[in-house]
């Protein structure tokens, strides 16, 4: 990015140009709680960290976190919906939806969502392909939601 300076400023605006860039680093606590033996506990970094957020997004259901009762994605009210192309499409928008509002550090404009759903198991199958930002790496995610009985 270039900036434009004035005739006041003595045209230095061919010698100087202005760089800005926001390389983060992700770090977030391993949801096992274990601890090293150090006495502190595992941390999740970069993808890992975004992986486990989303694992988190995802299998979460709407009121269970408290004072955001639109955090998470409600997954598991569509264990036993119809089987078609519109439940597959509502899943979708759920996902892209809480991604877009709850997870910035993913890349949402590049979000590829799969979803398999098998009737006969009442099993859903969701893939999650996305881009980390500051990090330019494609990963994937899959999760896997069936009935317990």
């Amino acid at each position: 990015m270039a900036r434009a300076f004035s005739v006041e400023d003595g045209k230095l605006g061919n010698q100087v140009t202005l760089n800005a860039t926001n390389n983060r680093e992700y770090i977030d606590i391993d949801m096992s709680f274990s601890a090293k033996p150090t006495g502190d506990i595992y941390k999740k970094n970069a993808v890992a960290a975004v992986k486990q957020s989303l694992k988190n997004l995802l299998m979460t259901a709407r009121t269970e976190k408290p004072f955001q009762a639109y955090f998470g994605c409600n997954l598991n009210s569509y264990l036993f919906e119809l089987a078609d192309a519109g439940t597959v499409g509502e899943i979708k928008i759920a996902i892209r939806e809480n991604v877009r509002v709850y997870e910035p550090r993913v890349d949402h404009k590049k979000l590829v969502i799969r979803c398999v759903l098998s009737p006969d198991d009442n099993t859903l199958t969701i893939t999650l392909v996305f881009n980390v930002l500051n990090s330019g790496e494609q990963s994937e995610f899959t999760t896997r939601l069936n009935r317990l009985r």
